[in-house]
């Protein structure tokens, strides 16, 4: 198979896509984040097909006793790697070509090390204002300059016998307060646009909770999978949030934090064992007469993931039929000690998501009724499956 797509050649910007949709919430390719840094992956297997192999599914690799997928599944705590059955060999040496790509970019400046931003991504996010700056002082030079020669024509022509009026002062000047008005409603425009755009994005928000609950300790350390607590997300639209009495399942018996040290955004140091004691506090739990002794209140969580509500999302549609991981749309949440939004959640970053995102038809009953698509794979008209060529772009699938 490999070998017969050795004629294609890898598209990097295809495979920074892919990347992008399906890996970045748990790989750089300069840094170890949730899984290994990817620059050389490909110098570090032995073989291309195993590395195949691994992103189609990596427990079958380890299961097979090679060596250094063993070694790197040891290494990383035992966390199994999400497969991509999916992923043709096409895309993946896509995906390797991009990473090559982007190994080959100088990172972190003069004396930069791995794991520093790229200078272009360092840089990138003041070119703006830099810009906007130099703009407005060129503008105000080239006015300056205007009134200068318009003096010196003056001098000229008072000189040679010449009569010359005076020159408007230039906050008297109609074409200059034209100029002016039409540049502040071009730049005003430009940032009222830019501001509607992002009206209620909140990516990056990370509110402080009543109690602090660590996703890296309970869901990365501890291994607890997600669907324990957020039992909805495969059910119904909502994820849903547990419980008190899902918290203790566990805490009745483990009342006192043994791990390690935690800390805030802020880094603030967290006594993990007063945490639990606010969660004893809530649900009145007495731990010396392990019994409930006071009345229960509830915990005021704060919402972190929102949308518009004109935007219809369904949770248990994405993880049962489309498969994906709680990763792609929140990102490396097994190393979050405080949640925060990993993604945009904006229209743009979904449709975008619903180009690129290939269907898994493979043993997924609700997408058996696309007899076409089936037998177009089949007879290799196509090699796979968007969301999109499945209605994944129109509008009533969000918006009715």
């Amino acid at each position: 198979m490999i070998a017969s797509l050795s004629v294609r050649a890898a598209d990097p910007g295809k495979g920074k896509t892919l990347f992008q949709q399906n890996c970045a919430s748990c790989h750089n390719v300069h840094k170890q984040v949730t899984g290994p840094a990817l620059k050389g992956v490909e110098e570090r297997w032995s073989d291309k097909k195993l590395l195949h192999q691994w992103i189609h599914n990596s427990s079958s690799v380890v299961a097979s006793g090679d060596a250094y997928a063993v070694k790197l599944f040891n290494d990383f705590n035992k966390q199994v790697m999400p497969g991509f059955p999916s992923f043709t060999d096409a895309d993946i040496d896509d995906i390797l070509a991009y990473i090559a790509d982007e190994s080959t970019k100088v990172v972190g400046g003069p004396g930069g090390k791995p794991g520093d931003k790229p200078v272009a991504e360092a840089d990138g996010g003041n070119n703006s204002l830099l810009f906007g700056i130099i703009t407005l002082i060129l503008a105000i030079v080239a006015l300056i300059l205007m009134q200068i020669n318009s003096n010196l024509n003056k001098l000229a022509g008072d000189k040679d016998g010449v009569p010359t009026p005076d020159p408007v002062p230039f906050y008297k000047n109609k074409a200059y307060i034209a100029l002016v008005i039409l540049l502040l409603f071009i730049v005003g425009g430009y940032y009222t646009i830019n501001g509607a755009i992002g009206l209620g994005r909140q990516k990056d928000y990370m509110p402080e909770q009543p109690i602090f609950y660590s996703h890296k300790v309970h869901a990365g350390v501890n291994q607890i999978n997600c669907l324990y607590c957020h039992a909805g997300a495969e059910k119904s639209k909502h994820a849903m949030i547990p419980s008190e009495n899902i918290c203790m399942n566990c805490h009745k018996t483990i009342s006192e934090y043994g791990g390690a040290d935690l800390y805030t955004a802020e880094g603030k140091k967290v006594n993990g064992t007063a945490e639990i004691q606010k969660l004893y506090d809530h649900v009145g739990w007495d731990k010396k007469a392990q019994a409930y002794t006071k009345p229960g209140k509830p915990i005021q969580w704060t919402k972190i993931h929102n949308l518009p509500d004109h935007v219809y999302f369904n949770h248990s549609q994405h993880v049962v039929a489309g498969k994906q991981q709680c990763q792609t749309c929140h990102g490396a949440i097994t190393e979050m000690d405080e949640v925060h939004q990993f993604a945009e959640l904006s229209m743009g970053w979904c449709v975008n998501c619903h180009r690129t995102t290939k269907v898994q038809f493979a043993d997924n009953k609700y997408y058996s009724i696309f007899e076409q698509f089936h037998q177009q794979v089949k007879e290799g008209k196509i090699d796979s499956v968007t969301v999109e060529m499945v209605g994944g772009t129109e509008c009533q699938k969000c918006h009715y």
